[in-house]
């Protein structure tokens, strides 16, 4: 347990810059940010000192989604293929102990239920399931992807319950992967 806590920083922190490689004026982020407007007025390039976050292209932790671990995000708008820019961000908390979560095949946890304690690469394969429309997360944090292999569109799950992804604003979209987030370096 000791040596978890020298490797895990004690804080995150990320930094936001209104123009591409690092330019322009900058805001520095220690926690969840629902509207970056007024501290800058677009950001196209950003750095991860610290921690985990997720950025979302529009305000209110709404609209695409991208997972940032440490690292230089010189240029992310091509790489993520986003128009718009960073527009909200929250901050990932370090979670140590066990995984749980509990998906549906169906909304409001109707159809079939299987309990996930580590990654899925694929429901279809793993669990004869063809489709994932709400869950409930236990303990830990998790991202869920659009395609198997932890490809596609993502969407970041804390603890809580999730009735409905198409009342979350994720209609049409297929959940067939997830994966625990346990890197916070």
């Amino acid at each position: 347990m000791f040596f978890c806590q020298l490797i895990y920083p004690l804080f995150s922190q990320i930094i936001f810059y209104e123009d591409r490689n690092f330019q322009g004026r900058s805001y520095e982020c220690m926690s969840d940010c629902a509207d970056m407007s007024s501290y800058l007025s677009r950001c196209h390039s950003c750095r991860v000192e610290s921690g985990c976050f997720m950025v979302y292209d529009r305000p209110n932790y709404m609209g695409n989604q991208y997972f940032m671990r440490r690292g230089e995000y010189a240029d992310y708008m091509s790489m993520m293929g986003w128009s718009g820019g960073i527009r909200s961000c929250r901050m990932i908390p370090m979670h140590r102990g066990q995984f749980r979560m509990r998906i549906y095949e169906r909304e409001n946890f109707g159809g079939q239920m299987h309990e996930l304690m580590d990654d899925c690469d694929n429901i279809m394969d793993r669990y004869r399931m063809s489709d994932c429309m709400s869950c409930n997360v236990m303990d830990g944090h998790w991202l869920m992807y659009e395609q198997p292999h932890y490809r596609g569109r993502m969407m970041y799950l804390r603890p809580g319950e999730y009735r409905s992804f198409r009342d979350m604003g994720y209609s049409g979209m297929r959940f067939m992967s997830m994966r625990r987030i346990m890197d916070m370096c």
